[in-house]
C-alpha cells in the first residue's frame, strides 16, 4: 500500500511539473507555450526629421526578427504577443568637437533614432512594457547624413531591434 502511495506521489508531481514549463529557444527567449501568435503594427514616424522608408523598415524587420528567431505565427492584430507604437526621435548632433577657439568644428556627428514601442503579452501581463529605445551610429563630420544614411540607418534599425527583442521576451 505505501509502494502505491509513493507510486502516486511521483506521479502526481509529474504531472504538475508537465504543466508548468517555458519554452526556450536557442536565442535565449523565453515563451510560454501558449503563446503562439504574434502581430506587430505598423510604426509611423513622427520624428521631426523623417526618414520616409524608415516606419516601412523597422515595422518588417521587428516581424523578420520574430519570424526567424522564434516559432511564432505573425497574425495582423491580437497576437498572444503585440507591439505597436512609433518612431519619435531621428537626429544628427555633433559629439567631437577638434581644433582650438578660433577653428573649433566637429569631427564626429552622432545618428541616432528613438522609438516609442507598447508591448503586450496576452499570456503573462506582468511582462507588459511601454518604453523608450535609442540606439546610434557616429560618422565622420566631413561626410554629409545623405551620404551616410543608406549605411548607418541598418546598422542603427539593428540594434534596436535586437534590444526590442531581448527586452520582450529574453526577460533581460
Amino acid at each position: 500500500m505505501k509502494t502505491i502511495g509513493k507510486t502516486f506521489l511521483i506521479l502526481a508531481a509529474c504531472a504538475s511539473l508537465s504543466y508548468c514549463h517555458v519554452k526556450y529557444t536557442m536565442t535565449g527567449a523565453s515563451i510560454s507555450p501558449n503563446t503562439k501568435t504574434i502581430s506587430v503594427a505598423y510604426f509611423p514616424n513622427r520624428a521631426p526629421l523623417v526618414n520616409p522608408t524608415l516606419s516601412q523598415e523597422l515595422t518588417e524587420g521587428l516581424k523578420d526578427k520574430f519570424i526567424s528567431q522564434t516559432s511564432l505565427n505573425m497574425v495582423n492584430g491580437d497576437g498572444d504577443l503585440s507591439f505597436e507604437g512609433e518612431i519619435t526621435g531621428y537626429d544628427t548632433k555633433p559629439i567631437a568637437i577638434t581644433g582650438n577657439d578660433q577653428t573649433d568644428k566637429a569631427s564626429l556627428n552622432r545618428l541616432t533614432i528613438t522609438v516609442k514601442v507598447k508591448f503586450a503579452n496576452e499570456q503573462d501581463p506582468k511582462n507588459n512594457f511601454e518604453t523608450q529605445f535609442s540606439a546610434y551610429e557616429d560618422y565622420d563630420s566631413s561626410q554629409g547624413l545623405d551620404e551616410v544614411e543608406g549605411k548607418l540607418v541598418p546598422l542603427i534599425l539593428e540594434k534596436l531591434i535586437e534590444d526590442i527583442f531581448n527586452k520582450s521576451v529574453v526577460n533581460w
